[in-house]
Formats: C-alpha cells, sequence, structure tokens
C-alpha cells in the first residue's frame, strides 16, 4: 500500500507540474486549451470549465494538455486563440515550459529538504550503528541501534565506509564482527547476506551486507539563504550527473539494463517513502530532473523533438511539409517504443531477481 501511494504521489506531481507547464503559458499567450488530462483514458473525472475540460485517467503514466489547432491533422482555421497562429517564439515559449517546470520544481524541492530538514550529520571517527534491518545478519547476531562497531575480522574500523569495504568484500562467508555497548565489548561471528547489485555494464555485482545503516548524530540546520543556495548547486549536480549518465548512455560506456520504467520509480518510491519524507522528495527532485532533461532530447515525439521543428521553422520561414513531420514523428515513435521495451524488460528482471 506505501508503495503504490508513493508512486502515485511522486507521478502525479511530476506529471501534473509537467503539463501545468505547458497550460500556464498557452492559456498566457491566448491559445485556447480544450484538454488538461492527467493520466490517460479511460477518464476516472472528467469536467468541462469554461473552454477547457479537465479529466484524470485511470492510467497514471503520463498526461497531457491538448491546445487549439496543436496537431498537424487538424485543420487550421487561422483563428487568432490556436496554437500554429502564434509566433515560433511563443510556441516555443509553450513547449520549454513543461520541463522548465520540473527543473524549478528540482531547485524548489531541494531547498525546502535543506531548509525543513537540514544537512545529516554523522561521526566521522567511529562507526555507530542506526537503523537494523530486521531479520538480516546484524539483528540475528544481537546488535541494535546506537551500538559501535570497532572491527571487522579483527581489523579496525574507525569509519563506516572502512567497515562497509571489509564487509562487502565477504560474499555469504562468515564475519567477525566486534562491537562496543556502554563499557562492554561483544564480539560475533555472522555469515553475510549476498545483495545483488547492477553495475554500468548491464551485469550484477555480488556484495556482502550485514544490514546496518549509519546513525545520523544530528541534523544541521541551514538558514533560507544557504538553503537556496545549496537547493540550485545540488540541483545542477543532478542535472550534470544526468546529462554524463544519457552521454555515456548513447556511447556505449553505460548498459540500457541500467534504465528504469515505471515498476522502479514505484518500487524505488515506496523504499524511498518509508525513510521519511527527506529521502522521498529528493527522489522527486531526481526524477523531475531526469524528466526535465529527457523531454528536451531531440526526438520527435518529446518536447525536444518539437523545438527541432520549430527551430526548422524559424530558419527556412515556413513549417515543415506534413510529410517530413509524419515521417519524424514515425522515427521518433519507434525510438520511443523500443525505449519502453527496454525499460520494461530491466524493470521485469529487477522485481524477479529482487535488485
Amino acid at each position: 500500500m506505501v508503495t503504490a501511494l508513493a508512486f502515485i504521489f511522486v507521478l502525479g506531481i511530476l506529471v501534473f507540474i509537467h503539463e501545468l507547464g505547458h497550460f500556464l503559458v498557452a492559456k498566457r499567450i491566448g491559445i485556447r486549451v480544450e484538454k488538461f488530462s492527467l493520466g490517460f483514458p479511460p477518464n476516472i473525472v472528467s469536467k468541462k470549465v469554461g473552454e477547457t475540460t479537465y479529466c484524470i485517467g485511470i492510467i497514471p503514466l503520463g498526461g497531457f494538455v491538448k491546445m487549439a489547432g496543436e496537431s498537424p491533422e487538424e485543420e487550421a482555421t487561422g483563428a487568432n486563440d490556436e496554437f500554429m497562429s502564434k509566433t515560433v517564439g511563443q510556441r516555443a515559449a509553450v513547449i520549454i515550459a513543461g520541463p522548465f517546470m520540473n527543473y524549478l520544481l528540482a531547485i524548489v524541492l531541494m531547498i525546502g529538504i535543506f531548509y525543513f530538514g537540514g544537512k545529516p550529520i554523522f561521526d566521522p571517527e567511529r562507526v555507530l550503528v542506526g537503523e537494523v534491518v530486521k531479520d538480516g545478519p546484524a539483528a540475528g547476531a544481537g546488535l541494535v541501534e546506537g551500538d559501535e562497531i570497532i572491527a571487522i575480522d579483527d581489523k579496525p574500523v574507525n569509519n563506516f565506509d572502512s567497515m562497509r569495504v571489509l564487509v562487502n568484500a565477504k560474499v555469504a562467508e562468515p564475519v567477525q564482527i566486534t562491537w562496543l555497548r556502554n563499557s562492554d565489548t561483544l564480539s560475533k561471528s555472522i555469515v553475510t547476506k549476498i545483495d545483488p547489485q547492477p553495475n554500468m555494464q548491464g551485469g550484477v555485482d555480488s556484495v556482502g551486507i550485514i544490514g546496518v545503516s549509519q546513525k545520523i548524530v544530528r541534523y544541521e540546520s541551514y538558514g533560507l539563504a544557504t538553503s537556496v543556495s545549496e537547493g540550485f548547486a545540488t540541483a545542477h549536480v543532478i542535472v550534470w550527473e544526468t546529462l554524463k549518465f544519457i552521454k555515456k548512455l548513447v556511447s556505449g560506456d553505460v548498459s540500457p539494463n541500467m534504465i528504469g520504467g515505471p515498476v522502479f520509480i514505484a518500487q524505488q518510491s515506496g523504499k524511498e517513502a518509508k525513510k521519511g519524507a527527506s529521502s522521498l522528495f529528493f527522489f522527486m527532485a531526481l526524477l523531475s530532473v531526469n524528466l526535465a532533461v529527457l523531454n528536451v532530447l531531440p526526438i520527435p515525439v518529446l518536447d525536444g523533438g518539437h523545438l527541432v521543428f520549430l527551430g526548422i521553422e524559424a530558419i527556412k520561414g515556413s513549417p515543415l511539409s506534413m510529410k517530413a513531420r509524419g515521417l519524424a514523428q514515425q522515427i521518433g515513435m519507434v525510438v520511443l517504443l523500443g525505449l519502453i521495451v527496454i525499460v520494461t524488460y530491466n524493470d521485469i528482471k529487477r522485481f524477479l531477481t529482487g535488485m
């Protein structure tokens, strides 16, 4: 139930914000919006207010804004409130508004995370146990939150990363854990649990885990000015990392198996929701940036493809022919369907393997 609700919440907000961008700019420059749909038909709710019909579809995997005269198949009447009656710059503004709103949402979310949640501070010199996974190896050994792990296989550890490296190297093998609880020193041999993790080549790396997280000592609160600065900076880091990933994907340095779809988003939304609001909102910011960047790629069926059409129109002084647009749309649809097949396969594989 948590996973389903988190998925609907996350995707619903992202799609709504995206389509709201198209809608607001279209209305602002005088384009008649015939339909605003959150989700795809069949519709659960449909109500006409003024010139626009507002819908909520039963399939929560997207949405759309239908503007008068937007489709090339429609016969343009030349009315001033039609999409094609507006200048190239105005139409480009309508198209770019969707991705821009997703980018803006990511910034707002990051500012909120820093301002209301603060920055988690960990002890840099001790391995303090935070959450202990129920039924995990550490729980079976008797570790509890607040314990301090001081050695792995008699090798001293003084930070969480050094402890994790030693544990990850032991895959389904016994490992000796030594920890402090108050003034007592405890030690026990436990067998690590196998944790499959996808790698950048599309394969799976198996590492050992004991089922503990690092304890957060405190949260360091930020003022509004610092939160705004950190929010902008972090959002831009996410944009840059997304672009780098896409570049590696196109060049073949990263396997397409790394791409996730709706099932992955649903599973991860549930996991992040269980961790708390900050984790869920950070994941939402990450997805919002991904949605913004992917939508401006020059694929004909996406916003970026429409921007390419408008760029060509601005250069040649007239829209592309129906034949050229139709061919480009078909190519774009093939590319998009190919991506859908890949992410669906990846989602199924992750679901079956438990990754």
